[in-house]
């Protein structure tokens, strides 16, 4: 019948064939918009470029220097009053309900002049893309009509919700509030789910910035990043090139001498070897030390083994209070947990010499096998065998 459209598909044709289609908006969105264009950890072919930029003017009315420009200055303002689109600082609520209208109130003059470098220029982005970038949002319209009847009015309806809904939305809005984090980075993005698929893998979002110049999501072995199984897919035909999606360091077994090298190759990995400090350090001294401690902080253990490792900026005043209060109590709790920081502190400064901070990490070596500390004797033996090249 004319009404169903010149394909005229059954109810479950119809909802397969928009999930696909939004599907290749949301790939769209993750390997064009955020690890090519934001962030340039991706070499995407020309051709593949353009039609993704084609189809998210189609169905999305997205400008690639608008979104990048905000997207950038979220990473470099991040949980502040700056920050176009933080839930810590304008509540969950607004950014999962208002995420489309903030990306709005965001795309200033100013905010594109100084973040909006590096986007497309050309004849096309200028006269259609950005100048008519709402008519290619009403020519998807027509062309639902034509060719799904009038369930082309739904279709469209799903298609122009799902970008506001799933990225605006949920990342922004419940990557920075639920989930859970591999690393302690210094704002408050989490991965919703080690599952990432059905956001391209957007998903993993505490991964995401903790690295943000990696072009791979995932960094555990469960963890499913389904943007990097479409990058390794193209670029077995050539039409994509990861610029970089994993640290520049290797564990070398029986490295026992310390150099330059080492130091460099810690900084590169140093959210992964805190992670590795809090399993292989914090959590077994503090089990240690919980028939040590009094009855009446023993059912806060579980949150205080957050806090131990929980990035300081992230922490409350009330739980800082608590925190400190059991660290005076316990000197060998104050004595890892300040080791922790000492070591954070080696890639922290700045404008020091490399063989400076060599030295600042023999010095905390030495300190540490001399603790008495028998995890902590073992995490500097492991810290040596840090290398720039693998064996």
């Amino acid at each position: 019948m004319w009404y169903n459209g010149l394909l005229d598909l059954s109810v479950l044709q119809l909802v397969l064939v928009t999930l696909g289609m939004t599907h290749v908006t949301i790939v769209s969105v993750t390997l064009y918009l955020h690890r090519h264009s934001a962030h340039n950890s991706l070499d995407l072919h020309p051709a593949v470029a353009h039609f993704f930029r084609f189809w998210l003017w189609l169905t999305t009315s997205i400008i690639t220097k608008e979104w990048t420009a905000i997207h950038r200055k979220h990473h470099a303002t991040c949980e502040t009053e700056n920050d176009p689109h933080s839930p810590v600082v304008k509540g969950l609520r607004k950014v999962v309900l208002e995420g489309a209208e903030l990306y709005a109130e965001a795309a200033t003059p100013e905010t594109l002049e100084r973040y909006g470098q590096r986007t497309p220029t050309d004849w096309v982005e200028r006269n259609v893309y950005t100048r008519h970038n709402n008519l290619g949002i009403a020519l998807l319209a027509v062309i639902n009509l034509a060719l799904f009847g009038v369930h082309g009015i739904w279709i469209w309806a799903v298609q122009m919700m799902w970008i506001p809904v799933w990225a605006a939305g949920v990342v922004n809005g419940v990557g920075h509030y639920f989930g859970y984090r591999n690393y302690e980075c210094a704002d408050n993005a989490r991965n919703i789910m080690p599952w990432a698929i059905l956001i391209g893998g957007e998903e993993l979002h505490n991964n995401h910035h903790t690295y943000p110049n990696s072009s791979k999501l995932s960094r555990r072995w469960f963890e499913v990043d389904i943007g990097w199984g479409y990058i390794r897919m193209l670029q077995l035909f050539g039409l994509a090139k990861p610029k970089g999606f994993r640290p520049i360091a290797h564990s070398v077994p029986g490295k026992q001498d310390m150099d330059v090298e080492t130091v460099q190759a810690i900084a590169n990995n140093r959210f992964d070897i805190m992670r590795q400090y809090r399993k292989q350090v914090m959590e077994p001294v503090l089990r240690q030390q919980k028939t040590l401690m009094e009855d009446t902080i023993k059912p806060r253990y579980r949150k205080i083994r957050r806090l131990l490792s929980r990035e300081v900026s992230l922490i409350k005043p009330s739980d800082q209070e608590q925190l400190d209060s059991i660290l005076e109590t316990n000197p060998v709790l104050r004595q890892i947990y300040d080791k922790s920081h000492e070591l954070q502190a080696l890639w922290r400064r700045r404008g020091v010499k490399q063989q400076e901070k060599l030295q600042a990490l023999m010095e905390w070596c030495r300190d540490a096998e001399a603790s008495g500390i028998r995890y902590l004797e073992e995490f500097s033996e492991h810290l040596k065998s840090y290398s720039l090249r693998p064996v």
